[in-house]
């Protein structure tokens, strides 16, 4: 057996109550991270699971993982934006369930050599595959002080961006900005003055925002968001599951949305915006499981903080056609 998992999966319960495991169901682990849902998944019933993650790093671990449940554990390299394409490859054209754990891993979060934390030194590079993109030290050191700002107001909610873009592009004039207490340094110099920010009585680091801006460029974080909940609408077989948990409003927002215009409930009319005659509206492709959000209990929180600003949403396939995948957004 390989050694206890080392990432505690928030709401677990609740997306297996979501998922419902039987024997002989196909799931997809779009995020599989150290393998917490699909341990858990195989572990309730006979089933097959695929984990994906664009970690190598994750797949290594799930390799290792996978010896322990004799061929129902298979794990591929990829985003899970791809996942319908990535299991096609694999002669999969269906599924039962879906989960998606959105974000950062503890893992990456605790591995200082990956960067995306202002707790440790380290490089800045953020990648989740570390063989792919552009780090975020090529983001902050090379792009313009505007586009910059725009990034962190936009990916950070930080009503301080315009201050700390320049601040960024002020100190890299006396050479690049490449390791994580540097730019750390910077935004907590910009906020120094300023009253601390708290979040459920709790005092948060003022580069919290700027980090997580960068990180959800680096790794076109939303726009993989989208492509995911389109890949499994396509995937899902009618009765499959779909269990989306999220740490921010930004991804939220944009999973409820989705579910909402999927599930047929009409869009929320808007005093600024003139009212439109619309078509006929597509038959549903999911049926909401709950209204409301999931979230974590106290004594959940009290065993694993991180926990804290989990959010679950889930909902049900129907026989309806999928609808088109999104057209890419416009780059920031």
């Amino acid at each position: 057996m390989i050694a206890a998992l080392s990432h505690q999966p928030v709401l677990v319960r609740e997306v297996m109550a979501a998922l419902n495991p039987r024997a002989g169901a196909i799931y997809v682990d779009g995020t599989f991270g150290d393998g917490g849902y699909s341990r858990a998944l195989l572990d309730a019933a006979d089933c097959t699971v695929w984990g994906i993650d664009r970690d190598p790093e994750a797949v290594a671990r799930g390799s290792a993982l996978a010896a322990d449940y004799a061929g129902r554990l298979n794990i591929l390299h990829g985003r899970f934006g791809e996942m319908a394409d990535l299991l096609r490859a694999q002669g999969v054209t269906a599924v039962d369930g879906v989960v998606l754990d959105l974000g950062v891993s503890s893992m990456q979060l605790d591995d200082p050599a990956r960067g995306f934390s202002f707790r440790f030194e380290g490089p800045l590079d953020m990648r989740m595959d570390p063989d792919a993109g552009r780090p975020a030290s090529e983001v902050v050191n090379g792009l313009e002080e505007a586009r910059l700002a725009r990034i962190i107001y936009v990916f950070g909610e930080e009503r301080r961006a315009r201050r700390i873009a320049r601040a960024i592009v002020e100190a890299r004039k006396a050479g690049p900005i490449t390791s994580t207490k540097q730019l750390a340094d910077i935004v907590r110099g910009v906020s120094s003055s300023l009253s601390p920010r708290k979040s459920g009585g709790r005092v948060i680091d003022p580069a919290t925002r700027t980090f997580q801006a960068l990180r959800i460029f680096v790794n076109d974080e939303l726009g993989e968001l989208d492509r995911g909940l389109s890949a499994a609408e396509a995937l899902l077989s009618p009765g499959g599951r779909l269990a989306v948990v999220s740490f921010h409003s930004l991804e939220d927002r944009r999973v409820k949305s989705f579910l909402r215009t999927r599930s047929g409930e009409p869009a929320r009319a808007s005093r600024h915006m003139p009212e439109r005659k619309l078509g006929k509206a597509p038959p549903p492709s999911f049926r909401l499981l709950s209204r409301r959000v999931v979230r974590p209990t106290e004594a959940e929180i009290a065993a694993n903080p991180r926990a804290r600003s989990a959010r679950l949403r889930t909902a049900e396939r129907t026989a309806a056609p999928a609808r088109p995948a999104p057209e890419p957004g416009e780059a920031l």
